[in-house]
């Protein structure tokens, strides 16, 4: 079960983030407007008086974060927000905040030295990523590997149990939507697309005895994109699309 207890705090309130943002001069970020899927390109897909930010870098302090973050300084609505993001790239927040949603999410503790094998690994500092996660094996592999999460024991590590039977699943979420026909998986995209509202990122799920669970969310490069994906995309991005 999880231990301790996480707070999901509120965003700060534009008027304490407008003197910052105001001092720091920022340039604001430039956004692409054609539908070419370049690398670090953003585009922007509007709906309804909505800004769908479409990115392959989320990340605090991207490109991508500081152009949601002026638009909701100026009081635009956008989609992801910035305390979507945030949350949806720390595991643990990431599953609570979606367990509070009623998704299906693995269970989890936090440590900072051992965990029981099988077991899937989330390291948990500001340069961890959750698409370099670990899965530990019951052999000698195991300590070396917490090791190399934690650098060493100086930071912790979350960690999901991988009973007998459970396998890792991923895909990927296009606004909600993901290609092939798993309906477990469709029903996860179009859940998480309602609580986090990021229009591209790859679900890792766990698949057991149980059902399918969420593990994490993981940022997506367009190079990954399969073809089929790439063009469901751009067909968004160009507006073809309806969301």
């Amino acid at each position: 079960m999880p231990q301790g207890q996480l707070i999901l705090e509120p965003p700060p309130s534009p008027e304490l983030l407008s003197p910052l943002h105001t001092q720091a001069r920022r340039p604001a970020p430039r956004v692409k407007r054609d539908s070419s899927l370049s690398r670090d390109s953003i585009h922007l897909v509007e709906r309804d008086g909505m800004v769908h930010l479409v990115s392959e870098n989320y990340s605090y302090k991207s490109e991508a974060y500081y152009s949601i973050l002026t638009r909701e300084i100026q009081g635009q609505r956008v989609a992801p927000d910035t305390r979507s993001i945030l949350d949806a790239f720390v595991v643990p927040i990431c599953l609570e905040r979606a367990r509070l949603e009623g998704i299906p999410v693995a269970e989890y503790t936090i440590s900072q030295s051992c965990t029981p094998a099988p077991a899937v690994i989330y390291g948990l500092n500001y340069f961890a990523c959750t698409s370099h996660f670990e899965v530990l094996r019951e052999d000698k592999s195991a300590q070396d590997m917490v090791r190399h999460v934690t650098n060493n024991g100086k930071y912790p590590f979350c960690s999901q149990r991988l009973e007998p039977g459970t396998r890792i699943e991923r895909a990927t979420s296009l606004f909600g939507r993901v290609t092939g026909s798993d309906p477990g998986m469709a029903d996860m995209a179009a859940r998480v697309w309602q609580c986090f509202r990021i229009p591209l990122v790859e679900l890792v799920c766990l698949s057991g005895p149980g059902g399918l669970c969420l593990s994490s969310l993981c940022p997506v490069r367009y190079s990954h994109l399969r073809k089929d994906e790439r063009e469901i995309l751009t067909a968004f991005i160009q507006g073809q699309g309806f969301l």
